[in-house]
């Protein structure tokens, strides 16, 4: 599994733990397809995004201009708090690549509206 299918399936699975009583294993099961295996960089996704969630929301929040994290559409604050995770917590993958990831996930999840203002928010994360 490549790392941009890897992020869409994490995606889908913290989506579903945002709305679920979800076990870790239990979200990452229902995206993948049968024949699929889990992948290490899906789970290292969804386990340190799940793990550190209050920190990611705590520096979203400084980053957000008359938002709060609980006001936001909800596909749009689960593309930031993983693209944050990997900011913060996952140094080998360059900034611009978690930008670029982010601004598409939106593309095919979301609407051009909606990667613009995650664009906005990331790259006050990348100035800093």
């Amino acid at each position: 599994m490549k790392r941009t299918e890897a992020r869409q399936k994490a995606l889908q699975a913290l989506f579903q733990l945002d709305s679920t009583e979800l076990s870790i294993e239990e979200a990452i099961g229902h995206v993948l397809e049968e024949e699929q295996k889990s992948n290490a960089f899906l789970e290292q996704l969804v386990r340190g995004t799940t793990e550190n969630l209050e920190a990611i929301d705590a520096a979203l929040e400084k980053n957000l201009e008359k938002w709060t994290i609980s006001r936001l559409p909800k596909i749009e604050r689960t593309v930031l708090r993983l693209a944050v995770y990997e900011l913060l917590y996952e140094a080998e993958t360059p900034n611009k690549v978690v930008m670029n990831e982010a601004i598409e996930l939106c593309k095919t999840f979301s609407d051009e509206k909606s990667s613009k203002f995650v664009n906005g928010v990331l790259s006050k994360f990348t100035e800093q």
